[in-house]
């Protein structure tokens, strides 16, 4: 498999809903360009994307994939997407490495939340065409799906090609641009009669054609009023700069399964699809953190984009790299502008899944991985070290389900941490962060099957047994009246005695911790005054009530005696938290909770539902803001009413809700509630 230069390139992502047909696309085409000589087949565990063990077992994608096919003298590099939500991030990734992708659409199923979620990942941001698949499957109906695709993505749907059918099957297509008919057939397809029925469809569609063709062009749009034909030259130019400009999203459609389609695809693509060359210059901050731009061009300086990166327990760390700009070489040295380091390029080479094909170069546009990089990680920039530039990093959403990661065997815990940094490596959409209140290792994710999968990669890689927990509420304690109290300690048993005793005033503070003394007289030496204090703010640790934190007291020390023989600090430090333990408790002491800030992105049509659960979660309601075609609504919930929000929320609107939170403050816990928790803390602590 050779390099090719920027203009014979095409990269594509394949995105859309799970289930779509997205890998068995890929595999049909790997057919129909002769890359494969036996389609396979997802439920046979042998598809050339779906190669890691974890994929086969669980039947759907988990990683992008990049495979690379070449058709008509074109190097295709697809990269194939998982279509469940919990790898949104793999998709993310996807997008930073083509120019444009590919809405596959199952043709039964019609739009679903992946659809949606696609387009709204690509649109205005690249060009993106639609694909229905599963022409094949009962019930299609491709007019109404066409027309609801249009409803909801607007008018820039354009079919540029119209169904054959012959009961349930896809014989042909009518080619919209050309106005041709075509019948498939084993050796491809041959050129047929248009069908009298698709004929005033056709005629319709060609105008739409034609008008994106005419808005593409000054000069198109005069001949256009004036009455004039277009060539086929002008046609294809006019649709390029439609598509490239995101005017026109044309619509295809195929049936995988049966390798029926396929090869108009692979034409369209080649004809149609912008090459690296076409995009936009690219933006990054140089040394002097200003702004800077590369063309996609192999005569600029050498620049290249780790998109992501995978953990092979043989080769070791593999770096998949967009090249930006000039040419990466193996064997040169490149500047890792956010490690600020150099690395070494090693062995490189191209992918097509677990395959590898050395090369000793790699172009301006092309997709290619180097082996065992030092310092590079996923959103890093490779570039020349007299030339430096750093493209933005990758942006991933922010986790919405935590849970708290425990070892099955005791001794593990240092395990867990390399193990997790390790897949963090592949995977940086989820999250590890350790509660130094709760003593919790958290683990963030999108759901509960990126969870899942993460600790059964801990389990296959790196031996790691663990269980997955509920996190712990750090709960936090206070107190809201006033004590005054004594804290005794005396100790008499032979030899020398301890002997402390202080008097303190506990009441209410503004601050975590607030300490005084007002003593006179030598009551208590000025030199026992710190142990003083420091017994107290040890005892601030652990609560009275349930054992958590307490905050927002004030202590005065105001008295006391001391022995000349018998005090000491440690003496004085025991009697403090004696009047510690005595004094909060007297002083009216309640427990507090942590409140988020929650904003929560929703369709219009599930904002009652979703307003009816915050209620019933303790929240309260701040307002509601629109936000495009959804409604943000904004609240603030207890954070123990929204640990599992996220699998909630995903239920109740089907998915296309997500929401962010952020620690607001701490309130204080209802009463009802607040001996139930005080008495499960007891029951754990016994």
């Amino acid at each position: 498999m050779k390099g090719y230069t920027s203009d014979k390139i095409r990269n594509v992502a394949l995105i859309g809903h799970g289930g779509c047909g997205k890998t068995t696309l890929l595999e049909a085409l790997l057919f129909d360009t002769g890359v494969i000589s036996r389609m396979g087949r997802v439920e046979d565990k042998n598809t050339v994307s779906d190669y890691d063990k974890m994929e086969m077992e669980k039947g759907y994608s988990i990683n992008a994939t990049v495979v690379s096919a070449e058709y008509d003298k074109t190097m295709i590099n697809f990269v194939d997407t998982p279509g469940y939500f919990d790898f949104v991030g793999e998709m993310k990734s996807a997008l930073r490495a083509v120019e444009s992708a590919i809405i596959v659409v199952d043709a039964s199923s019609g739009i679903q939340v992946g659809t949606v979620k696609a387009w709204k990942a690509v649109y205005s941001d690249m060009p993106a065409f639609f694909l229905i698949n599963k022409m094949d499957k009962e019930n299609v109906d491709f007019d109404k799906l066409l027309n609801e695709m249009r409803e909801r993505f607007g008018k820039i749907v354009t079919p540029f090609m119209l169904p054959i059918m012959e009961g349930e099957d896809l014989k042909g297509f009518v080619n919209v641009v050309n106005k041709k008919a075509y019948k498939f057939t084993e050796a491809g397809r041959e050129e047929i009669p248009v069908p009298a029925d698709k004929e005033d469809q056709l005629e319709e569609y060609y105008q739409m054609v034609i008008e994106s063709v005419a808005e593409s062009d000054e000069a198109l749009m005069e001949k256009y009023f004036d009455g004039e034909e277009f060539t086929s030259e002008e046609i294809i130019k006019g649709l390029r700069t439609g598509i490239k400009a995101g005017t026109l999203a044309p619509v295809m459609l195929c049936s995988a399964a049966k390798v029926v389609g396929v090869k108009a695809l692979l034409q369209f693509i080649c004809d149609f699809f912008p090459t690296p060359q076409e995009h936009k210059e690219y933006s990054g901050l140089n040394d002097k953190d200003e702004t800077e731009t590369r063309a996609c061009e192999s005569t600029e300086k050498s620049s290249a984009f780790i998109f992501k990166t995978l953990v092979d327990p043989f080769v070791g760390k593999i770096s998949m790299i967009k090249v930006i700009s000039g040419t990466i070489k193996s064997g040169s040295e490149y500047y890792n502008t956010h490690a600020e380091k150099s690395e070494k390029v090693g062995k490189m080479f191209f992918m097509r899944g677990k395959s590898q094909f050395d090369t000793d170069a790699a172009e301006a546009g092309d997709i290619a991985a180097i082996a065992k990089l030092q310092y590079a990680k996923t959103g890093d920039t490779l570039c020349d070290k007299d030339a430096p530039i750093r493209y933005p990093e990758v942006f991933f959403p922010e986790p919405s389900l935590f849970m708290a990661v425990d070892p099955k065997n005791k001794g593990d815990e240092d395990k867990i941490g390399v193990g997790l940094n390790k897949l963090m490596e592949e995977d940086p959409s989820f999250s590890v962060t350790r509660n130094a209140e709760t003593h919790q290792t958290l683990l963030g994710g999108q759901g509960e099957i990126q969870l899942s999968i993460i600790t059964t990669k801990l389990k296959d890689k790196f031996g790691v047994d663990v269980v997955l927990n509920p996190q712990k509420i750090p709960y936090r304690e206070t107190i809201k009246g006033n004590s005054d109290v004594q804290g005794k300690h005396k100790k008499q048993s032979g030899g020398a005695g301890q002997y402390g005793d202080v008097h303190i005033r506990f009441s209410p503070s503004q601050q975590e911790f607030e300490f005084s003394e007002e003593l006179f007289g030598g009551s208590v030496p000025k030199n026992y005054v710190p142990a003083v204090e420091k017994g107290l703010r040890e005892c601030m640790d652990k609560g009275p009530l349930a054992g958590y934190k307490v905050v927002n007291v004030k202590a005065v020390l105001y008295d006391g005696s001391y022995h000349d023989v018998d005090s000491n600090e440690m003496a004085f430090k025991i009697a403090a938290s004696l009047a510690f333990k005595k004094g909060i408790v007297e002083a009216k002491p309640i427990l507090l909770e942590p409140i988020m800030h929650v904003e929560v992105l929703i369709p219009d049509e599930y904002m009652g539902d979703v307003m009816g659960d915050m209620n019933k979660r303790r929240g309260k309601i701040l307002g509601m803001e629109p936000q495009g075609d959804e409604q943000k609504l904004i609240a603030e919930v207890p954070m123990a009413e929204m640990l599992t929000y996220a699998i909630t929320l995903r239920s109740m609107t089907q998915a296309r809700g997500s929401f962010r939170s952020r620690f607001e403050r701490y309130e204080e816990v209802p009463a009802h509630m607040a001996q139930k928790i005080i008495d499960a803390a007891k029951q754990d602590e016994a």
